[in-house]
């Protein structure tokens, strides 16, 4: 079992900066692929990023890549999202997610925060 409890969400204007933060309480972190998921209003939920138990291999969405870094530190049991140049289509509520292994898929992951909504002016 893993709780997660995500924050550092707020508004923000567009090209700004953002850090988001997942902290993980219960089962050994490091044994989970953790991601960062998003839902804006009427859409469906959309992978973000994945990291590995290790961190020694990374993934991103095109839509955020170049723009979003993914990073874990296994000794705090937390996983951040930097967010730099963040544009008006990168509001959503945001999600970490913990599971076995690593995917773009919500169905890979076992365990999600409650959220974290992100408000991105023009």
């Amino acid at each position: 079992q893993v709780q997660l409890v995500e924050s550092g969400g707020g508004l923000v204007q567009a090209g700004g900066s953002l850090r988001l933060s997942c902290a993980a309480s219960g089962d050994i972190f490091r044994s989970y692929g953790m991601a960062w998921f998003r839902q804006a209003p009427g859409k469906e939920r959309e992978f973000v990023g994945a990291i590995i138990g290790s961190g020694g291999k990374i993934f991103y969405a095109d839509s955020v890549k170049g723009r979003f870094t993914i990073s874990r530190d296994n000794a705090k049991n937390s996983l951040n999202l930097q967010m730099n140049n963040v544009k008006p289509e990168d509001t959503a509520v945001y999600y970490c997610a913990a599971g076995l292994g690593v995917s773009s898929s919500t169905r890979t992951y076992d365990y999600w925060g409650q959220g974290t909504q992100v408000t991105v002016s023009s």
